[in-house]
């Protein structure tokens, strides 16, 4: 490889590594073309699946300043899953495809700058996608609302209930208090304080 097309090549590389969200080291001997085709549409937008020449990866990733312990993994025939969008995602369709087709090897990678070896790769595509959380927490909040929004009009109801019961209680009460006793109609009034003065 000329000069210029190492340089070029470790360019790109180092573009992928600092535009990725994440980048899945594989070890691909074995497979052939179609199967590598098979694997890139599976990875669908996402993902794109380079195969890269160790000697120039290591060169890339130290100059995106890559974690040291995916440069460690860059032996035999590698090729790397770049990542952009949701890496759960990529990792499911590299383990799935991994399963079906065991010449495929996951070494490790790193995930938004962190590293992963092939057992955290393999919990991650246990995760549920980005867009199934996302639908879940929309069903989650739009019922928390749903449960607001019906506790909020129950609330003037339930108003009207306590203050009809309260005065129909306080009816009840009316009803079964004594009334004062009222002066009885055939006493004599009180005389007055004129005729009992004595006449002059």
């Amino acid at each position: 490889m000329a000069k210029a097309e190492k340089a070029t090549a470790i360019a790109e590389l180092k573009n992928d590594f600092e535009s990725s969200n994440g980048a899945v080291l594989t070890e691909y001997r074995g497979l052939t073309v179609a199967q590598l085709k098979e694997l890139r549409t599976n990875l669908g937008e996402n993902a794109k699946f380079a195969v890269v020449k160790n000697t120039l990866t290591k060169i890339a990733a130290d100059g995106a300043g890559v974690d040291d312990a995916f440069k460690n993994l860059l032996e035999g025939p590698s090729a790397i899953a770049f990542v952009q969008g949701d890496v759960v995602e990529a990792a499911k369709g590299l383990r799935d495809f991994a399963k079906a087709n065991p010449l495929l090897v996951i070494k490790g990678g790193f995930i938004d700058g962190k590293s992963m070896d092939a057992a955290e790769i393999t919990k991650l595509a246990d995760l549920e996608s980005r867009e199934v959380l996302l639908a879940k927490l929309a069903g989650a909040m739009q019922a928390s609302m749903a449960n607001a929004a019906a506790l909020f009009n129950a609330l003037p109801t339930k108003a009207a209930q306590l203050a009809e019961a309260l005065r129909a209680k306080r009816e009840e009460a009316g009803e079964t208090a004594e009334a004062p006793a009222a002066p009885a109609a055939d006493e004599a009034p009180a005389e007055s304080a004129a005729d009992e003065a004595p006449a002059e």
